[in-house]
C-alpha cells in the first residue's frame, strides 16, 4: 500500500507534464479545427481535406510515405538480420554507429543532403569532374524520399532486430534439418514470428513520413506540397489556425488509426522498447 502511493507520487510530474504539453495543445487544436472566426461549431475546417488542393498532397504524403516504408522494409530486412547473426560485441557497435547520426539534430541531418544534392553540390560536382552531365536530383519526389528513407531507416531496423533476436538459433537450425530452404525459413518461420516487430517499423516509418513538412520544404523545395506543408502555410503563412487545425484533426485520426494497428499487433512492445 505504502509503495502504490509512493508510486503514484513519482507519476505526478510526468501526469502534470503530459496535460500541459500534450493533452492542453490537442484540446485547443480541437477548439479551432471545430470553430470558425466568430467562434461557432462548424466542420467546414475539417472537410477543407476535401478539397482538390488537400486532396492532392493528402495523397502525395500517402504515397511517398508508403514508397519510403517499402524501401526502408526492404533495406532493413537483411541488415538486421546481418547484425543479428554477428557476435554480441560486434553488433551491439555496429547497432550504435546505425543510431549514431540520430544523435544530431534531424534539420542537420536534411541540410546535409540538400548540400549533397543540389545542383552545384557534391554529387553533380563529382559528376562533373568525371566529364558526365549535372542531374536535377533536387526538388524532386526522389529527393523527398530519399531524405525519408535516410531520417527514418533506424526505426525500421531497430524493431526488426529486436524481435530477431529473440528466435533462438536452433528454431533455424531444426527448419533446416527438416529440409526447409533459405525462403522456406523466410516466410514460414521467420517472419510470422518477427511480425510484430515488422508492424511496429511500419507505424514508425509510416507516421512522421506522413506528418513530415521539414523535408519536403527542403528537398522538395516550393514546387512540391505535402499535407504537412499545406497544415505550416495554414498556420504561419495563410495565418488561418482554423482551417490549419481542421486538416491536422485530419491527420490526427491517421495517427491514432496507425497506433491502433501497432497496439494490436505489437503485444511484445518492439516499438515502446525503442524509447
Amino acid at each position: 500500500m505504502i509503495e502504490s502511493k509512493f508510486v503514484k507520487r513519482l507519476s505526478l510530474p510526468y501526469i502534470v507534464w503530459m496535460s500541459i504539453f500534450v493533452i492542453v495543445p490537442l484540446i485547443i487544436v480541437c477548439i479551432y479545427g471545430f470553430s470558425d472566426r466568430d467562434g461557432n461549431f462548424t466542420i467546414e475546417n475539417v472537410k477543407s481535406i476535401t478539397d482538390p488542393v488537400h486532396l492532392k498532397a493528402l495523397w502525395l504524403s500517402v504515397r511517398l510515405s508508403v514508397i519510403s516504408t517499402l524501401i526502408c522494409f526492404v533495406m532493413a530486412l537483411p541488415l538486421a538480420s546481418v547484425i543479428r547473426g554477428m557476435k554480441m560485441n560486434s553488433s551491439g557497435f555496429i547497432i550504435f554507429i546505425f543510431i549514431l547520426p540520430m544523435w544530431m539534430n534531424f534539420l542537420l541531418r536534411t541540410l546535409a543532403w540538400q548540400s549533397l544534392l543540389e545542383k552545384t553540390g557534391i554529387i553533380n560536382t563529382f559528376l562533373g569532374l568525371l566529364g558526365l552531365p549535372g542531374q536535377n536530383l533536387i526538388n524532386t519526389e526522389g529527393a523527398i524520399i530519399l531524405g525519408m528513407v535516410y531520417n527514418y531507416l533506424p526505426f525500421m531496423v531497430l524493431p526488426i532486430y529486436n524481435s530477431l533476436i529473440k528466435i533462438s538459433e536452433d528454431t533455424f537450425n531444426a527448419a533446416k534439418d527438416l529440409g526447409a530452404n533459405r525462403l522456406q525459413v523466410l516466410l514460414y518461420i521467420t517472419l510470422p514470428q518477427i511480425f510484430p516487430g515488422i508492424v511496429s517499423g511500419v507505424t514508425m516509418v509510416f507516421v512522421p513520413a506522413m506528418t513530415t513538412f521539414v523535408i519536403s520544404n527542403l528537398l522538395g523545395g516550393a514546387k512540391i506540397n505535402l499535407i504537412g506543408n499545406i497544415i505550416e502555410q495554414e498556420f504561419t503563412t495563410a495565418n488561418n489556425w482554423y482551417q490549419g487545425a481542421g486538416l491536422s484533426i485530419v491527420l490526427m485520426i491517421l495517427v491514432l488509426g496507425s497506433m491502433a494497428v501497432m497496439s494490436r499487433y505489437d503485444k511484445d512492445g518492439e516499438g515502446a522498447s525503442l524509447w
